[in-house]
């Protein structure tokens, strides 16, 4: 059974860093890709980026301006979002997702507030 699991969400302030969490089990882990979402209140969910199955590649939306960083542990199972220079507009619930053909398996996620 897929399961996900963030963790590392919090209230920082404005300029401020967190670090998620992404802990995947049921899975060969290492061998799926695994992106990153995020949803605020009355907002579209956004595709944050993603990391390739090997960690060599990640691609990130243009929001993020060399903010975030993805990486992951395989010996893990264990993907990571690293943020840095929060801003209030970031403030949203943190998602990761895996592919496999066509099912999406996703977290629950991980709330992440940016205010002063």
């Amino acid at each position: 059974q897929v399961h996900l699991v963030e963790s590392g969400g919090g209230l920082v302030q404005p300029g401020g860093s967190l670090r998620l969490s992404c802990a995947a089990s049921g899975f060969t882990f290492r061998t799926y890709a695994i992106d990153w979402y995020r949803r605020a209140p009355g907002r579209e969910r956004e595709q944050v980026g993603f990391i390739t199955a090997s960690g060599r590649r990640t691609k990130y939306a243009d929001f993020v301006k060399g903010r975030f960083t993805i990486s992951r542990d395989n010996t893990k199972s264990t993907v990571y979002l690293e943020m840095t220079d929060l801003q209030p507009e970031d403030s949203a619930t943190y998602y990761c997702m895996v592919e496999m053909g066509e099912d999406e398996y996703w977290g629950q996620g991980t709330q992440v507030t940016v205010s002063s």
